[in-house]
């Protein structure tokens, strides 16, 4: 499912962080991150929770807009190291054409740059899942087309989202150091 030929996209982008790397708790703010402040990190974000998957894991529920339509995203923690966090979701994406789906990884990590600041860095992959590209070929949309079409739109979010979600990670470290 997460082969080079199926992703969409592969968005990296970095904010400085003016906490030491002992304050820095991704998992424990993602999976704390009230709903007002997840709303306020991109003016796309609609609403955001938190809950365990089937096997007990954390889950971090967020529903968003991209490029005109609504995600129902279900991150599942897959890794959750206080300054690396990644989460796999087969997320829900509502068009104006019909219901599909969409796999995406989101990694959330800090690196330590000197004893007051991090480099806190958001990378987001999506792949096609084979209903996406079955959705796809029934509207005859060509695969290529489609990820040349939704690549600006899921960069441009992980852009906008990345300085304020490394804010307010900012926020929670030095509340809690």
């Amino acid at each position: 499912m997460h082969s080079v030929e199926n992703q969409i996209v592969d968005s990296s982008f970095s904010a400085i962080i003016n906490a030491p790397i002992e304050q820095i708790d991704i998992p424990g703010w993602c999976f704390t991150l009230p709903e007002k402040d997840y709303q306020e990190c991109s003016p796309a974000h609609i609403a955001a929770g938190f809950t365990t998957a089937p096997d007990g894991r954390r889950m971090s529920i967020n529903v968003e807009t991209i490029g005109g339509s609504l995600m129902v995203q279900h991150y599942v923690e897959t890794l959750g190291e206080k300054d690396h966090l990644i989460l796999d979701s087969h997320s829900d994406v509502f068009t104006p054409s019909g219901r599909t789906t969409i796999h995406v990884t989101w990694e959330l990590s800090a690196k330590r740059i000197d004893e007051a600041r991090c480099e806190f860095t958001n990378r987001v992959r999506s792949y096609a899942t084979d209903e996406m590209l079955a959705f796809l070929d029934r509207q005859g949309i060509p695969f290529d087309i489609f990820r040349t079409q939704r690549q600006p739109m899921s960069i441009a979010h992980n852009k906008g989202e990345t300085p304020l979600f490394a804010a307010n990670i900012e926020r929670a470290a030095l509340r809690n150091g």
